[in-house]
């Protein structure tokens, strides 16, 4: 088996595991996935779900004798998102929170930095989020579509370094082993090209090794972007203790580079500043000797029209120092400039943030 070692994971587990009859959550291949999450939480590494079952585990509640319409998958999924809650928080004594997501949630600015800032609340607070799409309000415009490219959203969104996709299959094979004796597995794929889609089932086909051109997709996202993914049989409760051991039971699609060298490159290459911050020396040195955030107490200066979430250059004395991704927009920042993080609230009105830039949201120069 291949090796691998990671600090902060999202793993996605599908209705096929949380809900394996189709018409109610079961804990039947959760256990051993829960006592990983559990483990791996108390070795100092952060966990977030992606869970699929909402859908499923609401459809023995709305009963329907022909094929539903899309207001009834809708109750579905409001009733089996408590179900589906509650199924997951029984394998765990610490707190589960719910995370609710649409497509466009993910496109907005705004929301994309909210949802990033409450992700890292929720693990700040020692409490595991379980994030699935909004399926009681999203229409198909609005839907990311599958569970495995929420989860590569989510990997991104969340800045990890590791994508896990459980499924009900080992990993990605030469053939789809449920019709092809010979199909063997492949234990690591270093490039995401037409080959490897080809395995998965192309474009117009019905073809695929256990749907699995979603997972490659996810991987591509994941891996481009410096995160490594990896596909295993989440049904299979050995997956789980490899896993803990370092080892890879299944297909490691490796990154391109690590998350921090490819968030850096695009923060430093990619992003158009909106603005610049000018600091003072203090806030200066707590960003460049400490790697701290950047505090409203440390900003002299503000300029520009920018938006919460635009990229801004930090300046010191006409030196650009840094550039980071601002919790406030322009206005407001102008309004809490000098003013200590505990009086944000007061002087606002409300408080995204204690600070302007988190450190995980800015490359120094």
């Amino acid at each position: 088996m291949n090796r691998f070692s990671w600090q902060r994971a999202v793993i996605k587990v599908g209705s096929a595991l949380i809900a394996p009859e189709g018409n109610e959550c079961s804990g039947r291949y959760l256990l051993s996935l829960a006592r990983f999450i559990t483990a791996s939480r108390e070795a100092g590494k952060d966990v977030i779900l992606v869970s699929s079952g909402s859908v499923a585990a609401g459809r023995s509640k709305v009963k329907v004798r022909h094929n539903a319409s899309i207001a009834e998958k809708q109750a579905m999924a409001a009733i089996g998102q408590n179900l589906m809650m509650a199924n997951w928080q029984r394998f765990f004594d610490f707190p589960c929170a719910q995370v609710l997501l649409t497509a466009d949630d993910l496109r907005d600015r705004t929301r994309y930095v909210n949802i990033k800032n409450t992700l890292r609340e929720i693990l700040n607070h020692n409490a595991l989020p379980i994030v699935n799409e909004n399926d009681t309000v999203a229409v198909n415009e609005l839907k990311v579509g599958d569970n495995d490219n929420l989860g590569a959203y989510t990997a991104l969104v969340a800045q990890a370094d590791t994508l896990i996709i459980c499924s009900d299959i080992d990993g990605l094979f030469t053939a789809d082993p449920r019709k092809d004796p010979t199909a063997t597995l492949i234990p690591q794929v270093d490039k995401i090209d037409s080959t490897i889609y080809r395995l998965a089932g192309g474009a117009g086909t019905s073809v695929g090794t256990g749907g699995m051109r979603t997972k490659i997709e996810a991987a591509e996202k994941c891996t481009s972007s410096g995160i490594q993914t990896l596909i295993v049989n989440g049904r299979k409760g050995e997956t789980f203790d490899a896993l803990l051991e370092g080892k890879v039971p299944g297909t490691l699609f490796t990154a391109s580079s690590s998350p921090a060298s490819a968030r850096r490159l695009w923060l430093t290459h990619t992003l158009k500043t909106a603005g610049q911050i000018e600091v003072d020396n203090g806030a200066k040195q707590a960003l460049v000797t400490k790697g701290a955030s950047l505090l409203p107490s440390g900003i002299i200066n503000v300029t520009g029209h920018f938006e919460q979430g635009d990229a801004v250059e930090v300046m010191c004395e006409g030196e650009i120092i840094a550039k980071g991704l601002c919790l406030y927009n322009a206005k407001d920042l102008t309004v809490i400039k000098g003013k200590k993080s505990k009086d944000i609230a007061s002087v606002l009105g409300y408080e995204t943030s204690d600070v302007a830039i988190h450190r995980d949201d800015m490359v120094l120069y």
